[in-house]
C-alpha cells in the first residue's frame, strides 16, 4: 500500500520553526525547535518533508523541505517533545554524506541551519564507535515498531519488608 501525501496546505500565516539537522550513514536527523507543539502533523515522502503544527502561543508552524537526496518514507520516526519535533528518518543511500539537507544549493532559509553539537565528519573517520551508535538507532527503531503492552512486573520481589 503507497503512503499518499497528506496534502498539508501552507497556513496564509505562518512562520517557519527553526530547523537543526545532521546526518549519520545510514540516517538524517531533524529537530525542528517548536515550544509546547500541538496538532502536529508530518508528511514525509521520497523527495520531501512538511512539519504543520501550532506553537505554545497559537502561532501556525510550516516548514517544507525538499531533500538533498532521496529518504525511504516508511522508515522514519517521530518524537514531539516539550520543545522540539525530533525526526529520524533513513537515507536511501547509506554511507553517503550530505553536503545540505535541501535540495536547492541557493536556497538558505534562515531557519534552518547545521546541528553542529551532533555534526560529525563521518564519512573520513574509522568505523570505531559508528556501528554501537548504528545498533542504537537499529534498537529505537526496532522498539517503535513493536506493538505490545509492558512487560510485566508480577515476577519482582516485594521489597517492602
Amino acid at each position: 500500500m503507497a503512503m499518499l501525501p497528506k496534502n498539508l496546505p501552507r497556513p496564509e500565516e505562518c512562520q517557519g520553526a527553526r530547523a537543526l539537522w545532521y546526518d549519520r550513514k545510514k540516517y538524517l536527523i531533524i529537530n525542528f525547535m517548536v515550544q509546547n507543539p500541538k496538532d502536529v502533523e508530518v508528511d514525509i515522502q521520497d523527495t520531501f518533508i512538511v512539519l504543520s503544527c501550532k506553537d505554545v502561543d497559537d502561532n501556525s508552524i510550516y516548514n517544507h523541505i525538499y531533500f538533498y537526496d532521496k529518504v525511504i518514507k516508511f522508515d522514519s520516526q517521530v518524537k514531539v517533545y516539550d520543545r522540539s519535533i525530533h525526526i529520524l528518518i533513513r537515507k536511501a543511500k547509506e554511507n553517503v554524506a550530505w553536503p545540505r539537507l535541501q535540495k536547492d544549493a541557493d536556497l538558505k532559509p534562515n531557519w534552518m541551519a547545521v546541528d553542529f553539537d551532533n555534526w560529525r565528519d563521518w564519512a573520513n573517520e574509522e568505523d570505531e564507535g559508528m556501528a554501537e551508535y548504528e545498533q542504537y538507532f537499529d534498537m529505537v527503531q526496532d522498539m517503535g515498531n513493536k506493538k505490545g503492552g509492558p512487560p510485566a512486573m508480577d515476577d519482582l520481589d516485594d521489597l517492602s519488608d
